[in-house]
């Protein structure tokens, strides 16, 4: 798979003041280009929220080198881990982990890593789903939905992503929960997910609410259910699945920040400190608000173990699914 290598322009001053955050920070700093590895091609998941950073590292000036976005897209992951491996010791490359960095190696035989093989840095944000139908669509409620799909087994049907992503998994324990049945339509881009909504190829998609806000403001979609611990700021009428009656997991894909095996403890400390001063910027506040995501920051000392848990709940929400856990 070809790597593509985009240079985002951060060359700003570092000025002493940024510094003063962390004591060990200035033990180690940067004097060249920084990877950013992300499992996703241009314009996924992953690779879009690489370029949010960077764009608030470029408007907060808190970093002198550029940022270059390398994308490792084969095996949902197992690429980008494997890269990672094979950089050991590269202080000079970071990665943007998900909840798939997580799932992928546990149903993969042929998975030679998982993310106990790398240096966990930081954990960022949480994002939460929503369950979206089309905006004339007669169903009001995901039990509306799932007494439709009992009614007609397999005829509706769902798109979604990789059998690792969070929304197809979501979708999967919806079924699992209920004994309703509906046809999965594997769709990797969120773009033709909402256009098959939109054109009635498809009958829901469980996406972020931010990529839907404007389909959902215009009419275009209705959300009917939040997959969500407790209601939603931005969507306070929208009832959480178990409002419904409906008791599934509640899996919010983690995005935060992985380094290579054997980095040096000054140069994990240096991207602790910059991603704690960075979540403290009037930017990142922004960010978390328009995107209707939740602020999660731990450091690595805490992501081990937050990764150990979510290691054990991936592996029970795919068993439940009917997913072959593979190790």
């Amino acid at each position: 798979m070809a790597v593509t290598g985009r240079i985002i322009g951060l060359s700003l001053a570092l000025g002493c003041c940024g510094l003063a955050g962390g004591g060990n920070a200035l033990a180690f700093q940067p004097t060249g280009p920084i990877e950013v590895v992300v499992h996703s091609a241009p314009g996924g998941g992953s690779d879009v929220f690489a370029r949010a950073l960077a764009e608030i590292v470029t408007k907060e000036k808190l970093l002198s080198q550029p940022l270059r976005i390398v994308n490792k897209t084969a095996g949902a992951g197992l690429e980008a881990m494997a890269y990672l491996v094979e950089k050991k010791g590269a202080d000079h490359t970071i990665a943007i982990f998900t909840n798939t960095w997580v799932a992928t190696p546990l149903t993969r035989k042929d998975a030679k890593h998982t993310v106990k093989d790398l240096t966990p840095v930081v954990r960022l944000v949480l994002e939460p789903t929503i369950a979206v139908v089309r905006g004339d669509s007669p169903y009001k409620s995901m039990s509306d939905f799932v007494a439709a799909a009992k009614k007609d087994p397999g005829a509706l049907k769902q798109a979604g992503g990789s059998v690792t992503a969070i929304e197809s998994l979501t979708g999967l324990l919806l079924q699992s929960a209920t004994g309703a049945k509906w046809t999965f339509i594997p769709t990797p881009a969120i773009k033709d997910r909402i256009g098959g909504v939109l054109a009635g190829d498809v009958h829901i998609i469980i996406p972020q609410p931010q990529d839907v806000n404007d389909h959902i403001a215009a009419g275009r979609l209705r959300p009917i259910a939040a997959l969500t611990e407790k209601r939603l700021a931005m969507l306070p009428n929208l009832p959480t699945i178990k409002e419904q009656g409906i008791n599934v997991p509640i899996i919010a894909n983690a995005r935060g920040v992985l380094a290579p095996p054997g980095v040096a403890k000054e140069v994990v400390e240096f991207w602790e400190d910059f991603f704690a001063r960075l979540v403290k910027t009037p930017s990142w506040r922004k960010y978390l608000e328009e995107n209707q995501v939740e602020d999660v920051f731990i450091k690595g000392g805490e992501l081990g173990p937050f990764l150990d848990e979510q290691t054990v709940l991936m592996r029970s929400v795919l068993q439940q699914a009917g997913v072959t856990v593979a190790r």
